[in-house]
């Protein structure tokens, strides 16, 4: 062969007989993630912006973790109601949860977005070791009465005389109860003895919701029903043999949730949790994994501490054994009308939707109003002044915003993924693999064994993930035997080229 042949031939194209690979079998039948939009956050987007960048992750996790803290710290002492002339009333309550692959930092979002709270619960638990020492004093005092006075009436009863009343000074005091701000991995019967002791409510943060969603039954029954009055705010009683009262009455069951949970636990927790509303509670986010890189400006977190605290200090009426009465702020003319008509167009997306989007559809009435609440507030946390008392239709129109160009598709993200057949979920993952660790061959058995997929340990799992690659043009059968001896080909498979682009 002459150069110029030799010169052809190298620059000639091969000849594969290989066809064009699926390349959206790595989607998984996913959803493109939606951009969040930012008025919601008005000039706290950059200090949101700032604290996502520190944590390595996606904005989008900070920014729906300082809606669910903000949301805990108003607490009871808020509400909203769409219309003067309506009864229909919404606690502020959130349930946030930020969905993602263990690589996309959901954990230090949701660290950076709580963070302020370690210093403000330090001080609270500072107070309440002051208020203890006070107790005590008062408590022993209280038992000295009280032996004096038992002294009183034997000498009473003794003389046949009348029993002396016991004094005040020799009743027991009720021994005061640390405020908390966050709880971990509580069972509903500890959450109870939290909630008695903190009026307000509180926040119930988990790095996973898996366990959570999971554990409802676990320690006792009525769990499930626990959370969902949680997220209602309603007063609750529980039955306790050891209480000597017998119950232990929580005034404002009122918890806001914070976790992040990884997207192949959601089928198992979605679709196996029951359908009674619970799931539709939550504010679903789920935006791309991100490449790392370094943080231009160092995150201004005594400002966020600030907004915190301003939250905090909200003040509102003290009723009988510390129960809250929240002060209800009402949409303005202009917004309650935009809400009116907004509701209309969601009612008709409810009758299209099917399933777990049709139950969130239908909750969205609620989420708009506590989310306008909480914006309203953490915009006035944020800037200072008169505290506000109605919410303005700039605020809900920021909200609705947020609700139909976000959180639906979101949801819908979520959902979809979870109703997804378990083969095409599989395959997926596979195809991720191997794009990941750039495999040009790849066997069966290894992916059961070393490939670290949790959902492709069986063997049948395995066969019908790569039977459904093959189909997409991903892999191709090498039916090779060891050796020369008969038997069952081993199930190695040629990944096509073009998967790399």
């Amino acid at each position: 062969m002459n150069a110029i042949a030799l010169a052809l031939a190298d620059r000639a194209e091969p000849v594969t007989s290989w066809p064009a690979p699926d390349m959206s079998i790595l989607a998984g039948g996913r959803t493109t993630p939606p951009t969040m939009p930012r008025a919601i956050f008005g000039n706290l987007w950059p200090l949101i912006n700032d604290l996502a960048e520190g944590a390595g992750s996606p904005v989008d996790y900070v920014a729906v973790g300082v809606l669910g803290v903000a949301a805990s710290l108003i607490g009871a002492k808020r509400s909203v109601k769409p219309f003067v002339s309506s009864t229909w009333e919404e606690p502020c309550i959130l349930w946030v949860a930020p969905v993602g692959d263990p690589s996309s930092n959901k954990s230090p979002a949701i660290d950076a977005a709580t963070g302020p709270l370690r210093a403000m619960e330090s001080e609270l638990a500072t107070q309440h070791e002051a208020r203890l020492i006070s107790f005590q004093t008062v408590a022993e005092r209280a038992r000295q009465e009280r032996s004096e006075w038992q002294g009183k009436v034997k000498a009473a009863t003794k003389d046949g005389v009348a029993t002396p009343d016991m004094p005040e000074a020799a009743v027991d005091p009720v021994e005061p109860q640390r405020m908390r701000l966050v709880v971990q991995d509580a069972t509903p019967e500890a959450l109870c003895d939290i909630l008695a002791g903190n009026p307000n409510g509180t926040l119930h943060k988990r790095d996973e919701l898996a366990a959570w969603l999971l554990s409802f039954e676990r320690y006792s029954p009525g769990g499930r029903e626990f959370w969902l009055e949680a997220y209602g705010g309603r007063e609750h009683t529980i039955d306790r043999k050891g209480n000597k009262a017998g119950v232990v009455t929580v005034p404002f069951n009122g918890v806001s949730v914070l976790g992040g949970i990884q997207p192949d636990k959601l089928r198992e927790c979605l679709l196996n949790t029951g359908d009674d509303g619970l799931v539709p509670r939550f504010l679903w986010v789920w935006p791309d994994s991100q490449d790392y890189k370094r943080p231009k400006n160092i995150a201004d977190v005594s400002q966020l501490e600030t907004i915190y605290r301003r939250l905090h200090q909200i003040q509102a009426e003290r009723l009988e054994r510390g129960r809250i009465a929240p002060y209800a702020l009402y949409l303005d003319t202009a917004a309650a009308d935009v809400f009116e008509e907004w509701i209309r167009d969601n009612d008709v997306a409810v009758r299209e939707a099917s399933g777990l989007y049709k139950g969130f559809c239908g909750k969205l009435r609620g989420m708009v109003l506590r989310l306008a609440l909480v914006v309203e507030l953490l915009t006035w946390a944020a800037k200072g002044g008169r505290e506000p008392e109605t919410i303005s239709v700039a605020t809900l129109a920021a909200v609705l915003e947020f609700v139909d160009d976000y959180a639906k598709p979101s949801a819908l993200r979520v959902f979809g993924d979870a109703a997804l057949p378990e083969t095409e979920r599989n395959a997926a993952a596979l195809a991720r693999y191997i794009v990941k660790n750039r495999a040009t061959r790849i066997n069966a058995r290894d992916i059961r064994r070393t490939s670290g997929i949790a959902t492709l340990k069986h063997a049948q799992d395995v066969d019908a993930a790569t039977e459904a690659l093959e189909e997409a043009g991903w892999l191709r059968a090498l039916k090779e035997r060891q050796g020369n001896t008969p038997g069952r080909a081993s199930k190695d498979y040629t990944v096509n080229p073009a998967v790399f682009g």
